[in-house]
């Protein structure tokens, strides 16, 4: 039996390589991280005629070989690693039929490696609207390499693409330039150097920042030909060799490549002056984010009230049709309580993914990182920075991974630094469970209250980010200069299976990294929840039975039973019942919520006086003042784990003890303070909205920023700064708005 074909996916940004990636392995694939580094790493399985299997590696996106950034380093030190399990057998370089030129670069010095290059030109649908003419026989010939034509939207070519890696022990290795006419002297002292050596990569582990490759690198600059070429020499000549590829590949297109510019005229350049536009530009993106803010909250609604009543169901029928015990209560009350208190954000999380890749596919998203580059010069910041800004939206931590295409230390270090401001979608859930709880329903030109509320926080957090970075950027005494470049991508109508791709994979992620947490945490507290030390715990239900026999029910219990009795007499009127039957059911009735009542008094009396219950006691002075109580303290500790675990551990808390089929949402606005009102009142709720705001994220961040910048030193800063700002804001809204 054959092995697996190693395929290495390698292309310039915006060519189509995750359209490719996406039709080659459907869902077969997964997203890690490389070993030791934390770069996304995509990979997926093809099957191939005759049986065989390909394992596709999609490579972070390069311009070229000479690289700029940690993620393109990556590819070279693949392509020189022939120990590496993933050096591949054959590279397939997707390029964009309207970008042939430039992408034909990163072919030419791949293939130099002699490894078996297949060229993919995708987006061949658009070609005879933008007036391009292809000769791809003879352009296979001067190349010395296969081509296939592909459109992803079509779905054509992608058979092709598969016949030519199963045949790949056929497509030529030769390379394309010779090394020696860069420099003809400078190479021959390195071939008597390293006679064993190829050439080309010998240049490339000598110019570039790789570590993966037989040859010790130190060996090299220790070597007295190496040593004669200054930082500035070793430029020039890679200038040198960009400028001979060019004159050899536009040899190659004269007479293989043809554009008619009168029929390549389109509308791209009108949508430009508008979407770029100083003025225009910006309202066009403020539009589309209320649009999007206000689908999130109409269109989920629905789903989202099922699955909440779902998990109320599901957790009910374990407790009556399991026999009573430990492992029931933790079933029932720990685990479907807090998995439940996540899933239920899952129509929203997966709309606002939708969203963001379709902004993505159609090249708008490129356009608003240019438009935002006005916006970011005052600050400190390039356009640059705006790629980790709106990454963060999703996730702060690949985002922070995304700065690496920085080049500039400072504005680097700065985006680190702020990003956690940006509102992630871990934060989501709790925006929109307080949103829900305190915010009223209502319109304003059309918009709801609630979407409002929703975008304001998403503002609040993006204009942190930036009054944070324009100080920084005054503090940090470090010299720097950049230019922002950045290349605009044509327009084109999102491909909907790359979407429903996108959407799955993020929200699969999103839940199931959420889930592993959130699970954790809601056994660690059910069992601290459903247990204690102290005799108040032991002997709750004669200390409990006493007070009530003494003081009567809560003001609490009180209203519950008069708000049930009153729900069921409108009922029972509104059918026509004889007064006498609905005297006498009220009386059955008032007792059944009675014993309901006591039995849940003891339940939040046990709560209170249980390990976790002592350990929030303790935790609650310091947040007491925010408005929140010992529960949401709690809940706000354990949310540094990650965000979206403040909704779960309340799901935990409330349920603990409790035997109604009652929604979380339903849990959380039944809650009262201790003078008998709401706890999730407009004051502690837009308090809590505003610590996680400004409050840092969540341990992985933290340690994602000490990775990224190797060092303690910021990280830590960074914590102290932002749980400090964020509790002092909270403290002044809540005190304001009581």
């Amino acid at each position: 039996m054959s092995k697996n074909i190693n395929v290495a996916l390698i292309g310039n940004p915006n060519t189509g390589k995750t359209s490719v990636f996406n039709q080659l392995t459907g869902l077969k694939q997964k997203v890690g991280n490389y070993p030791g580094i934390t770069v996304e790493k995509k990979e997926g399985i093809c099957k191939l005629p005759r049986g065989v299997k390909a394992h596709i590696l999609d490579l972070p996106g390069t311009y070229s070989l000479n690289t700029t950034s940690l993620d393109e380093s990556l590819v070279v030190e693949l392509l020189l690693n022939k120990n590496d399990k993933d050096y591949p057998d054959v590279a397939v370089v997707i390029s964009d039929v309207e970008n042939l030129k430039r992408n034909l670069l990163l072919f030419t010095q791949i293939k130099d490696l002699r490894i078996p290059t297949i060229l993919v030109v995708n987006m061949a649908d658009r070609m005879d609207r933008k007036g391009i003419s292809l000769d791809v026989e003879a352009m296979e010939k001067k190349l010395d390499t296969k081509i296939a034509l592909v459109s992803t939207r079509k779905n054509t070519g992608i058979e092709r693409i598969k016949e030519l890696i199963a045949d790949y022990k056929n497509i030529s290795s030769k390379p394309i330039l010779d090394p020696n006419r860069i420099s003809p002297e400078y190479f021959e002292r390195l071939k008597k150097t390293f006679p064993q050596e190829d050439l080309y990569k010998l240049w490339l582990v000598i110019t570039q920042d790789v570590n993966f490759m037989p040859i010790e690198k130190k060996r090299i600059q220790d070597a007295s030909d190496f040593s004669t070429k200054s930082k500035d020499e070793l430029k020039k000549l890679q200038h040198k060799e960009t400028v001979l590829r060019y004159q050899l590949i536009n040899n190659i297109l004269k007479e293989t490549y043809k554009v008619d510019f009168l029929a390549a005229k389109g509308l791209r350049a009108s949508l430009d002056k508008i979407l770029t536009h100083k003025v225009f530009g910006y309202l066009i993106f403020f539009v589309i984010l209320l649009t999007i803010f206000q689908a999130i909250f109409d269109w989920s609604g629905y789903p989202m009230d099922f699955i909440d009543e779902q998990f109320a169901m599901a957790s009910e029928w374990v407790k009556n049709t399991l026999p009573p015990g430990v492992f029931t209560d933790l079933l029932a009350e720990g685990i479907i309580a807090g998995i439940g208190g996540i899933v239920i954000f899952i129509p929203q999380i997966a709309f606002l993914f939708l969203f963001i890749s379709l902004l993505e596919e159609s090249g708008y998203m490129s356009r608003v990182v240019f438009l935002m580059d006005r916006v970011m010069r005052p600050f400190g910041l390039s356009g640059k920075s705006v790629v980790p800004l709106i990454s963060g939206n999703a996730c702060a931590i690949p985002a922070i991974m995304a700065t690496r295409t920085i080049e500039n230390w400072k504005e680097r270090l700065i985006t680190i630094l702020v990003t956690p401001f940006t509102t992630c979608s871990a934060r989501l859930p709790v925006y929109l469970i307080l949103i829900a709880l305190v915010i009223p329903e209502g319109n304003f030109l059309g918009l709801s209250y609630q979407a409002l509320t929703l975008m304001l926080l998403y503002l609040i957090g993006f204009g942190m980010a930036l009054l944070s970075a324009m100080v920084l950027n005054k503090i940090l005494k470090i010299k720097s200069r950049s230019v922002f470049m950045i290349e605009m991508p044509t327009y084109r109508l999102p491909l909907l299976k790359n979407v429903g791709y996108t959407v799955i994979e993020k929200t699969k992620s999103f839940v199931l990294g959420a889930g592993k947490i959130i699970l954790a945490i809601s056994i660690v507290l059910w069992f601290l929840g459903s247990n204690g030390y102290s005799e108040d715990f032991q002997d709750a239900d004669r200390i409990v039975t006493e007070r009530i026999e003494n003081e009567g029910l809560s003001t609490y219990s009180k209203n519950y039973i008069q708000n049930n009795i009153a729900t069921y007499r409108e009922e029972a009127q509104a059918e026509s019942m004889a007064p006498a039957a609905i005297s006498d059911s009220i009386q059955v009735l008032t007792a059944e919520l009675s014993e309901r009542a006591v039995a849940q008094e003891i339940a939040s009396y046990k709560l209170e006086h249980s390990y976790i219950g002592q350990a929030g006691k303790a935790f609650e002075p310091l947040v007491k003042p925010l408005g929140y109580d010992w529960k949401i303290g709690i809940a706000v500790l354990t949310s540094f784990a990650a965000r979206e675990v403040f909704v779960g551990t309340l799901a935990t808390i409330y349920s603990v003890g409790s035997d109604e089929e009652e929604t979380i949402k339903n849990r959380m606005a039944a809650e009262l303070d201790e003078n008998g009102q709401p706890l999730f009142n407009l004051a502690s709720g837009i308090s809590l909205m505003l610590f996680y705001a400004f409050a840092m994220q969540c341990m992985s961040t933290l340690a994602i920023v000490k990775r990224e910048t190797n060092s303690w030193k910021w990280p830590m800063i960074q914590l102290g700064f932002m749980s400090i700002f964020a509790y002092i804001i909270a403290l002044i809204a809540y005190q304001i708005l009581i």
